[in-house]
């Protein structure tokens, strides 16, 4: 990363003291992904429609600090290239944004952010941000927190462990927790998540995820429970990407869970072509149903990605 020098002059009689300073420069970034997406609905008419998903724009940046300390930050915006203002009636969204210190002693951040719940699948879910994400089906715990306060530990023998404590800001709603503990070790990757009071006050979610990579296979799978106090219900959900040429990648995925809605099942089929090393475009099916008929429909997508 860049460094930019400032040069600061300080008043005294009979002299001026200039002192250089070298900041890192902020790193911008973004990425525009856009689909014309068809759904065929059973209980209704087919439609077509233009998709942004998760388009973005940010900035991010480090600041040194004195005593072995990194300042960190990132403010990151989510935008609509498709309508300018889908769900909303503005053109940008909050998305993870936070302050926070890192050091020796690992990293504590505070503002809005992904829990570390939501982390803790890492890549597992092959068509996230699309209609075959798993926040459809499979899980109701897909959770961008506010007001939350995280650390995370150093790495230690492949393990870091994530604690997120979620302030309510109201004294009659209880405050909520978010931890994982994940392994990563060469191509295998394991992650253990909890989750208390944060999708609903009195509601507890547990997670485990698995990745494994082995030539030019990679493997997924997810396993999930949530318990109200009143229903326990779980779900799970599988996936596979095979690079079969030095640009095109073959996915699968398939879920089923009675979280989001009872008898769900998802599957979605993709493949991606690179571009470049920042850029592809991608086909994807996907299926939904459940014993609610009303919400069963099928997904063709064809789209275009770029970051920057």
């Amino acid at each position: 990363m860049k460094k930019i020098a400032l040069s600061l002059a300080v008043a005294a009689p009979m002299a001026v003291n200039a002192e250089t300073i070298e900041i890192e420069k902020p790193e911008f970034y973004g990425k525009i992904n856009v689909a014309q997406e068809f759904v065929q609905q059973k209980d209704a008419g087919n439609l077509a429609q233009l998709n942004s998903n998760a388009s973005r724009l940010g900035v991010k940046g480090t600041i040194d600090l004195d005593a072995g300390l990194t300042g960190i930050y990132q403010a990151e915006f989510e935008m609509y290239p498709d309508d300018g203002d889908k769900d909303s009636d503005r053109t940008f969204a909050q998305r993870n944004t936070y302050i926070g210190i890192k050091s020796a002693y690992g990293t504590l951040q505070a503002g809005i952010f992904d829990t570390p719940f939501k982390k803790a699948q890492k890549k597992v879910d092959l068509f996230n941000d699309l209609q075959g994400d798993i926040k459809h089906i499979v899980s109701d715990s897909e959770n961008r927190a506010k007001n939350s306060v995280q650390y995370t530990s150093p790495e230690f023998a492949g393990l870091t462990a994530t604690v997120d404590h979620i302030n309510s800001e109201d004294e009659e709603i209880n405050n909520g927790l978010s931890a994982s503990l994940a392994y990563q070790r060469g191509d295998i990757y394991l992650a253990y998540a909890y989750d208390t009071d944060v999708s609903d006050e009195g509601t507890e979610a547990q997670r485990v995820a698995g990745q494994y990579s082995i030539g030019l296979v990679q493997l997924g799978a997810l396993w999930e429970t949530q318990d109200d106090g009143v229903d326990s219900k779980d779900g799970w959900m599988a996936s596979a990407k095979v690079k079969v040429a030095s640009k095109v990648s073959l996915k699968a995925q398939y879920g089923a869970s009675d979280i989001k809605e009872e008898g769900g099942v998802t599957y979605s089929l993709g493949a991606d072509y690179k571009l470049t090393k920042v850029a592809k475009t991608f086909v994807y099916a996907t299926s939904e149903e459940s014993d609610d008929e009303s919400v069963n429909a099928q997904y063709y997508g064809v789209g275009l990605e770029y970051k920057f």
